[in-house]
């Protein structure tokens, strides 16, 4: 995370002591960030680092970060979330679908650490209790 975003020291032990797991953090950016991933206004971006058995080893794999969204299509409400039918739905549009089984639909918990405090601007999976 170092090269993609500034943490002070105690950005930087309130996410070790919270991750792997349900959040969702907003923390400056550094320079190694691509403009068009940063909120335009802020120069933030949000980071995870999800308890997730195959995109942990996905990462491993990889040794560098993992751009990810959230699927919901146009007009759609709920996200889309099995492969099967992100695969139905979209196969001409993709090179592959790794469905890594299922997940909690709930949203992750987000911490906006932005001002140099930690300040939850939702709550979702992860305990709040430990920001607050």
């Amino acid at each position: 995370m170092g090269q993609l975003v500034h943490l002070d020291n105690a950005a930087f032990r309130a996410v070790k002591a919270a991750t792997p797991g349900a959040y969702t953090f907003i923390l400056p950016a550094t320079p190694e960030v691509p403009k068009r991933f940063l909120h335009p206004k802020k120069r933030t971006v949000g980071v995870r680092i999800p308890d997730h058995r195959v995109v942990s080893a996905l990462l491993a794999e990889l040794d560098e970060p993992l751009l990810s969204s959230t699927l919901i299509l146009p007009g759609q409400d709920d996200a889309m979330t099995e492969g099967w039918a992100i695969k139905e739905e979209l196969d001409q549009l993709l090179d592959a679908v790794l469905d890594g089984g299922e997940t909690s639909s709930e949203p992750t918990t987000v911490v906006d650490f932005s001002s140099g405090s930690a300040e939850v601007t939702r709550v979702g999976g992860g305990d709040v209790s430990r920001f607050t």
